[in-house]
C-alpha cells in the first residue's frame, strides 16, 4: 500500500519543494501552525526536526534553533502531543527528521507505533547505520507502513547508493556537498557531475536534493537535477525573523516560489 510519499512523487514527479523546520521553533507551539500555514503556502513536503542536543550534521542555524526549542520545552512526548489530530488538518506528507539517540532512548518500536498512529509517513536518521536498520528495525518500518530516508553525498559508492536504493521505498536524500547544514556555496546546486551520475543510475527511489538550497535560484537549479529540493535554515532564518509566523512564512515561500527576496 502506498504511503503519501509514494503517492505524492507519483502524482508530481519534479519540482516537489520540501520544507524543514524544528518542531517547537521559534516558539514551543508554533508546530502544528507551521506545518498548516505551510501547506496553505503550496509546500509539497514537510520535514519536522526532532531537536537533539548534539546534531552533527546541522549547521550553526538548525543547531541554534534545536537549542531554543529545547529550551521551550519540546520533546518527543510534547512532539507527538502536537500532533495527535494533525491528520484531521492536512493530508500533506509528514516526515521526521533527527537522531538516533532520542527515538532509542523514547523505545524505537514504541516510537514507529506512535508516529504511525499519528499518520507520519517516514523519517529521517542521518546517524542510523544502514546495516543496523536492515537487521534491526526495517521490519518494524515496513509493519508500521513508514518510509526510512536515507543520506547520500557526493563522495557515496555506486554499490552503496543502490543498496540504499533496495531498502528504501520513499525518496533518496541527496546532500549537495560534504558539509553541515546552511551553506550557501555556489558548489552546493553546481555540483552537476554528482546529480548526473545518481540520475543515470536508473534508481527507484526519486532523489531530492538538500543542503545549500536557500532561494528560487538554488531551488531551480536543484530541481533541474532532482525530483526536488528541501530548504531548512534558510527557512528557519526566516521564520525567527519579527512579526507574525504566518506572515513570515508566507513571505519565505512566495519568494522561493517567485524569484522575490525573502
Amino acid at each position: 500500500m502506498e504511503n503519501r510519499l509514494q503517492q505524492l512523487f507519483a502524482h508530481k514527479p519534479t519540482g516537489i519543494l520540501s520544507i524543514y523546520f524544528t518542531a517547537g521553533y521559534p516558539n514551543l507551539e508554533d508546530t502544528v501552525p507551521s506545518i498548516l500555514e505551510l501547506e496553505k503556502n503550496g509546500v509539497d513536503l514537510i520535514e519536522i526536526g526532532m531537536p537533539f542536543s548534539d546534531p552533527l550534521a546541522d549547521g550553526p542555524t538548525i543547531q541554534q534553533s534545536s537549542d531554543v526549542a529545547i529550551g521551550n520545552g519540546m520533546t518527543i512526548p510534547k512532539l507527538f502531543e502536537q500532533l495527535q489530530d494533525i491528520r484531521r488538518h492536512t493530508q500533506i506528507p509528514l516526515v521526521l527528521m533527527g537522531y538516533l539517540n532520542p527515538v532509542m532512548q523514547y523505545g524505537v518500536e514504541r516510537f514507529l507505533r506512535k508516529a504511525s498512529e499519528l499518520g507520519i509517513d517516514g523519517l529521517i536518521l542521518p546517524d542510523l547505520p544502514l546495516s543496523d536498520y536492515v537487521r534491526e528495525y526495517k521490519t518494524m518500518f515496513e509493519q508500521n507502513g513508514l518510509s526510512n530516508i536515507f543520506l547520500i553525498t557526493p563522495q557515496t559508492p555506486e554499490q552503496r547508493i543502490r543498496e540504499i536504493d533496495s531498502h528504501t521505498n520513499g525518496f533518496i536524500y541527496m546532500v549537495s556537498s560534504a558539509s553541515v547544514t546552511g551553506g550557501t556555496t555556489a558548489q552546493s546546486v553546481n555540483n552537476k557531475a554528482y546529480f548526473e551520475r545518481v540520475s543515470e543510475m536508473g534508481l527507484r527511489n526519486p532523489g531530492i536534493i538538500g543542503f545549500g538550497i536557500h532561494n528560487h535560484d538554488t531551488f531551480a537549479q536543484a530541481c533541474n537535477h532532482a525530483s526536488g529540493a528541501i530548504i531548512g535554515s534558510a527557512f528557519v532564518k526566516a521564520i525567527a525573523k519579527e512579526g507574525m509566523l504566518e506572515d513570515n512564512i508566507r513571505t519565505f515561500i512566495q519568494s522561493i516560489k517567485q524569484n522575490e527576496i525573502a
